[in-house]
């Protein structure tokens, strides 16, 4: 058996075992059963193998699904931690039926939907809010699974520091059970669509965000050829309307099938499909969104067969993304180097966003230092060994571009980052690896990310 991730298909793995998991009893008896180390995986989405573990079990965390509790006074909502992010949006709309003011999740990952609340905080997530840190600020409370399979409460007041090495933890320090969510008021949102160059937009999302806007980001060209590469680009953010204000029925919106050919263009015509995207997205300013609804995405699973079969013959491939951050005045003169970076890498970019972050004060490995623009981006990657290390080097400099401009890169991704990047953007990681001594001296959870990284670290120490 060889378990992989859903998007890149860059990290198969054998584990010795994969165990279903339904109920939070059942979590702790495969936690403690059995020599072999464990991890816990949800919707595989991560991409540095977080939730794979070679040889060992691997724990499949998606039959915890239930909503436990909900607070309606309080806006705080219990569930289980395999919970996928659209069966919450339902249960809660569900639960709320014919109340006016309803509550709802703040945020979510918006490349897709099918990741578990549990990965979405071992990973400290974030979607496309402003004025939001990430997810690790919407916990409230987690219960979990240790490695002697007690079941521990903790949160900002009970087992405090245990609590900020899980958020953002990758499942190293326990099994999460169940989470306690901080809800927001569902909000009936405008979509305001413009098109922007890079200069002008962190005056623009600073004025937004303080206008009252709660989502909003910069999906930029991605064509090298073009001098709009990384430049210009397609603004767009929502602004609260009154909640009674009727949502037009057949608004405009992208089809699945719309959204294979625009993967198909972004692989042969990039300037084609910025334009593409572009037209549509200003045809639809002025459009009306749920708050929770318009975080859902449609995400075509194994979309890349399908585009293997219409590509020009050659080695088959995918994306891989990665994530870098920088403060908000560097952003323009990053993109600028960026730009000349990935044409000089012959890099292949086939998707590219900026979003704005607020700064991360709750975990111990924190990848939001600071306020930070966020700068995501997917590059088509041939599966040979020219193809990944083109991809590799392409990333580890655009990493590079972010250090000396006092930035940092999501360790959620690929594992290209070299050793001394690492030390550079989280110096505390030889201090969260001593924690995991502490609290789990067995090396209960183990992952083929974790057993990377510590590699990394043993080479910086030496």
């Amino acid at each position: 058996m060889i378990l992989n991730d859903i998007h890149s298909r860059l990290n198969p793995s054998r584990p010795a075992a994969l165990v279903e998991v339904t109920s939070t009893e059942q979590l702790r008896r495969a936690v403690t059963s059995g020599p072999e180390p464990v991890i816990v995986a949800g919707g595989r989405h991560a991409m540095g193998g977080q939730q794979f573990v070679t040889g060992g079990r691997v724990l499949d965390s998606r039959g915890m699904n239930r909503v436990l509790d909900f607070d309606a006074d309080r806006g705080l909502v219990e569930v289980e931690a395999g919970i996928q992010w659209p069966e919450l949006v339902e249960d809660l709309l569900d639960r709320q039926q014919g109340c006016y003011e309803q509550w709802t999740i703040a945020q979510k990952q918006t490349g897709a939907n099918h990741f578990t609340v549990g990965g979405s905080i071992s990973a400290n997530a974030h979607g496309r809010g402003l004025g939001m840190a990430p997810i690790a600020d919407d916990v409230e409370s987690l219960r979990l699974v240790t490695a002697d399979g007690s079941l521990l409460e903790c949160s900002r007041i009970t087992h405090s520091q245990l609590f900020s090495l899980v958020l953002g933890g990758y499942g190293l320090f326990g099994a999460i059970a169940t989470v306690t969510l901080r809800l927001t008021r569902r909000q009936k949102l405008e979509r305001v669509v413009s098109i922007a160059t890079v200069p002008e937009l962190v005056e623009a999302i600073e004025t937004r965000t303080a206008d009252g806007y709660r989502y909003g980001d910069f999906q930029f060209a991605i064509d090298p050829l073009s001098p709009d590469f990384l430049h210009r680009g397609v603004f767009s953010c929502y602004r609260p309307v009154e909640l009674d204000r009727p949502i037009p029925e057949n608004q405009r919106a992208f089809t699945a099938e719309d959204w294979q050919t625009m993967l198909l263009l972004a692989h042969v015509d990039k300037a084609r499909a910025y334009e593409a995207y572009a037209d549509h997205y200003l045809a639809t300013s002025g459009q009306l969104y749920w708050s929770d609804l318009l975080q859902l995405a449609v995400y075509l699973d194994e979309y890349h067969e399908d585009l293997d079969a219409r590509l020009p013959a050659g080695p088959r491939g995918t994306e891989m993304i990665s994530e870098v951050y920088v403060p908000r005045h560097r952003l323009t003169d990053f993109m600028a180097a960026a730009a000349e970076s990935l044409r000089r890498d012959g890099a292949d970019p086939i998707y590219g966003t900026v979003r704005f972050i607020e700064q991360d004060r709750h975990t111990f490995l924190p990848w939001a230092r600071q306020n930070y623009a966020c700068i995501v981006l997917n590059l088509h990657t041939e599966h040979s060994p020219a193809g990944l290390e083109r991809s590799a080097a392409a990333f580890r400099n655009l990493i590079d571009e972010a250090i000396v401009r006092d930035g940092s890169y999501y360790l959620t991704y690929h594992r290209w980052a070299r050793p001394d990047q690492l030390a550079a953007c989280y110096p505390q990681f030889g201090e969260f690896l001593a924690h995991k001594r502490r609290y789990d001296p067995t090396d209960r959870f183990v992952s083929d990310w974790f057993r990377h990284h510590v590699a990394a670290a043993r080479q910086v120490a030496a």
